[in-house]
């Protein structure tokens, strides 16, 4: 499947809504309070797959904004949210930028995607400079209801989902490529249901309480494991 205008509507975005207060709104939100609270003020960010730029768009106000996407409809249409941030079409795993570019690199729900997710990362590592941080996020093979889920998890509902992997590789591409990691979590379980017979709402009010507490204060406290993506905050060396 090709990423163009179809793809995001279909698939695990086919149920998406990107009205303010959704679930997506308030993912974008939680990631723009970290990318403010470890990145300097006023420096360089880059978000890798910045989609139709709503993340971006959050972050103008505290960095020099850059976002790129492979997806060409998706930053055509990014110009219609973002007001100063500047948008390229390119590959996560060619990016069009020299050493040392960016204090912030924000790479969400991506590397997933990639064929080559090692030199996605060592790319970013690259134009990180060092005491620069990176925000990774991706599908949590380890999550520890993906086994109540089965081959109904969220990370297998998408087909383009090409490099699923443990934590555990992740953590050392990471780290193979200059980074270390300084925190280690997860969003929560909010792939409902899990449970037959239960009324969705009610699980979502019960499973999902923790992860939505954690992204409506910005608060990092969820183990890893206890979520359907695991997310890496990382620091340059």
């Amino acid at each position: 499947m090709s990423f163009d205008e179809t793809y995001f509507s279909s698939h695990t975005y086919a149920n998406v809504s990107f009205a303010k207060y959704s679930m997506y709104w308030w993912s974008n939100r939680f990631y723009a309070m970290l990318a403010r609270r470890y990145g300097k003020r006023g420096a360089r960010l880059l978000e890798v797959g910045s989609g139709m730029g709503h993340l971006v768009a959050q972050l103008e106000d505290t960095f020099e904004t850059c976002g790129i996407d492979i997806n060409h409809w998706a930053v055509k249409k990014s110009k219609e949210v973002v007001n100063t941030s500047r948008l390229h079409t390119a590959s996560a795993q060619e990016l069009p930028f020299t050493k040392h570019s960016f204090n912030v690199v924000i790479i969400k729900h991506i590397v997933e995607h990639l064929p080559d997710p090692q030199k996605a990362i060592r790319e970013i590592a690259r134009v990180t400079e060092p005491g620069g941080t990176l925000i990774l996020a991706t599908p949590n093979l380890d999550s520890l209801l993906k086994p109540w889920k089965g081959d109904r998890w969220i990370g297998y509902q998408d087909p383009t989902h090409i490099s699923l992997k443990p934590p555990a590789e992740w953590l050392e591409m990471i780290r193979s490529a200059g980074f270390d990691p300084l925190k280690v979590f997860a969003d929560g379980f909010w792939d409902v249901p899990y449970i037959r017979f239960v009324p969705p709402m009610l699980q979502k009010l019960f499973f999902g309480s923790l992860g939505g507490f954690q992204a409506m204060t910005g608060l990092v406290f969820l183990p890893y494991r206890w979520g359907e993506s695991i997310i890496v905050i990382a620091r340059k060396q």
